[in-house]
């Protein structure tokens, strides 16, 4: 355990890991369930275009999400593209800045121009009274985005979708297993859109799905993916190659069938990190509502400068030096990328403001608990000492 700055990776010290400890390991399961799948679909020679497993996917997601329809794709960003050409969405989308950069590139590339909209301070979720002041008659769509695995506020915009005849879709790429109310994550909005990536809690190597109870809309989104062939074999619009592999599907499912192991141990890390940094000026693990079930995927640590002395970049280069590689999620946020960055800068104060203080650790289950213990030993000496770290780092690192 680290107790000294001398211990430190950054000034001298020996490395805490001798592997990389990195966030979003993938969640494989059985891999030899993987590979029986895998040599099942080469057996019968059926290697894509909805085969078998792509359409037992499709049902176990669509049955966890209760709705009626699942459409697999070879990644969410293309599912993300597909919803908004499926629901014949134009003009603007008012969504989030605080998300992953795919949000509004799925917009953008579909010829929608993103609107982007503060959030809440404490969830970091759309905030509805913004979205209120945003809409105009260009509006086309509101995408929510359900961050960390907390449910953006549904009924409200619902409600504000409603009123003013516009789609709401929702990212929920964060979200897989997670509940808002009574209700499953997925069942919400016209249609949202999960990651099956590598990095997530259900993954397929690369993947997405789009969960709707519109029949019509699915069965565009099936024609859509597959380059606009309906169920006649006519290509009756301009569609895309967006199919899921079956090699993709058999790791889905393979990683579907532990995704209830993978969130005991994911909530078990989360309560070993509360534990060991309660108390630590400066220092908060987000904590999840304990009345919704959640995939605990995302282990996010809050930092507060004024208080550590710390810049949270700082703190991210002491773990980074340890063999410990947080991630920003997300900073910067999308309106301060230079692929949308405006002149004069639109200002988002809660967004920018949460931007600075979040840290993604490492979690899931290749992460130890005594992997756990290390990574909190070096985060509480660097919060207890942080005026010092950055003294000694502005000696060592010429201006």
């Amino acid at each position: 355990m680290k107790r000294a700055l001398t211990d430190l990776a950054l000034f001298g010290g020996p490395e805490a890991f001798l592997r990389p400890l990195l966030v979003g390991m993938p969640t494989v399961g059985d891999r030899a369930r993987f590979l029986a799948r895998l040599e099942w679909a080469l057996d019968n020679d059926w290697l894509t275009n909805g085969g078998p497993l792509t359409t037992e996917l499709e049902g176990r997601i669509a049955d966890l999400a209760g709705v009626r329809y699942c459409v697999a794709t070879c990644n969410a960003t293309a599912a993300l593209q597909l919803v908004l050409k499926a629901a014949g969405v134009t003009g603007q989308v008012i969504m989030p800045s605080l998300t992953f950069a795919a949000t509004p590139h799925a917009a953008s590339w579909v010829g929608l121009e993103p609107v982007f909209c503060d959030v809440d301070p404490v969830t970091g979720c759309l905030d509805p009274a913004r979205v209120a002041e945003l809409i105009t008659p260009a509006t086309g769509a509101i995408l929510g985005v359900h961050l960390w695995g907390r449910a953006a506020p549904v009924t409200e915009l619902e409600k504000l979708a409603a009123e003013h005849g516009v789609k709401l879709f929702f990212d929920a790429a964060h979200a897989f297993g997670c509940t808002s109310g009574d209700r499953p994550i997925g069942s919400f909005g016209n249609a949202e859109v999960f990651s099956l990536h590598a990095t997530k809690t259900v993954m397929a190597f690369e993947g997405g799905a789009v969960t709707t109870d519109d029949g019509e809309l699915a069965e565009r989104l099936v024609a859509l993916r597959n380059f606009g062939i309906d169920r006649d074999k006519s290509v009756t619009a301009v569609g895309m190659n967006a199919k899921m592999s079956e090699c993709s599907a058999a790791m889905g499912l393979t990683s579907l069938d532990a995704f209830d192991k993978t969130r005991v141990r994911n909530r078990e890390n989360h309560a070993l990190y509360r534990s060991e940094l309660h108390g630590v000026p400066g220092i908060e693990v987000l904590p999840f509502d304990e009345r919704e079930r959640n995939n605990h995927q995302y282990l996010i640590l809050l930092t507060d400068r004024a208080v550590t002395g710390l810049h949270r970049d700082r703190l991210r280069t002491v773990l980074q030096a340890e063999k410990v590689f947080p991630q920003l999620y997300f900073s910067p946020p999308c309106h301060l990328m230079p692929a949308y960055r405006t002149d004069p800068p639109l200002r988002l104060e809660h967004t920018e403001r949460l931007s600075e203080r979040v840290l993604a650790l490492p979690t899931g289950p290749s992460v130890s608990f005594e992997d756990i213990r290390r990574v909190c030993s070096i985060i509480r000496l660097a919060a207890e000492r942080g005026e010092q770290i950055e003294a000694m780092w502005a000696q060592a690192v010429p201006a």
